[in-house]
C-alpha cells in the first residue's frame, strides 16, 4: 500500500498540530498564525493533489476530515485558555459548542455505520460554511495578538461561529433523521 502525496500532506497537517499548540502556548501569535496558515494550505493541496493525480483513497477520505477536526478542535481548546496567548480568549461556551457538535457528528456517523452500514455522509453547504467561519475565527483571534484593532471583528466572527455551529448541528440532526427514515422504510 502506498500512502501517496495527498495523504502525506494530510499527515503533515496532523503533525503541525503540536507545533501550533507550542507556538500558541509560547506566546508567539505570529508563528501560530503561520503554522495554522500552512496547515490550511496543506488542506487545500491534499484535495487538489488527490483529484489531479487520481490518488483519491479510502484512507485519505478518512484522514482528511480527522486532520481538519483535530486542528480546529485543538485550536478552539488552546485559544479558550485564558492568558496563554496574545490574542483574545475564545469564550469557553463557544469552544464547548464546537467540540460537542463535532463529537456528536462523529458518534452518530459511527452509530449509523455500525447499525445500518451507512458510510456516505458528505458535508452540507451549511457545514462547510461553519468550518470556514471557524477557520476565520481562529485566524482573527490569533491576529488580535499582532493587531489589537481586529478585536471587534474577531468577536463578531466568534458569534458567527456559535450561530453556524448550532445551525449546522441542527441541520445535521435533520439529515440524519432523513437517512434513518429512508433506511427504516427499506
Amino acid at each position: 500500500m502506498t500512502v501517496g502525496l495527498a495523504n502525506l500532506l494530510t499527515l503533515l497537517r496532523m503533525g503541525l498540530v503540536p507545533i501550533f499548540v507550542i507556538a500558541v502556548l509560547g506566546g508567539r501569535p505570529g508563528q501560530a498564525l503561520l503554522v495554522f496558515a500552512v496547515a490550511g494550505v496543506t488542506d487545500a493541496l491534499d484535495g487538489f493533489v488527490a483529484r489531479w493525480s487520481g490518488q483519491i483513497t479510502r484512507l485519505g477520505s478518512y484522514l482528511d476530515p480527522v486532520a481538519d477536526k483535530l486542528l480546529l478542535m485543538t485550536a478552539f481548546v488552546v485559544l479558550a485558555v485564558p492568558g496563554v496567548h496574545g490574542g483574545i480568549t475564545i469564550p469557553v461556551w463557544i469552544t464547548v459548542l464546537v467540540l460537542t457538535r463535532d463529537l456528536l457528528i462523529v458518534i452518530v456517523a459511527l452509530v449509523l455505520y455500525l447499525a445500518q452500514g451507512h458510510a456516505d455522509f458528505p458535508p452540507s453547504l451549511l457545514s462547510k460554511a461553519n468550518t470556514t467561519v471557524q477557520i476565520v475565527s481562529v485566524v482573527l483571534v490569533l491576529a488580535v495578538g499582532l493587531e489589537p484593532r481586529l478585536e471587534t471583528l474577531a468577536r463578531v466572527a466568534l458569534w458567527l461561529t456559535a450561530f453556524t455551529t448550532v445551525a449546522s448541528g441542527l441541520d445535521y440532526v435533520r439529515r440524519v433523521h432523513s437517512i434513518s427514515q429512508k433506511t427504516e422504510s427499506l
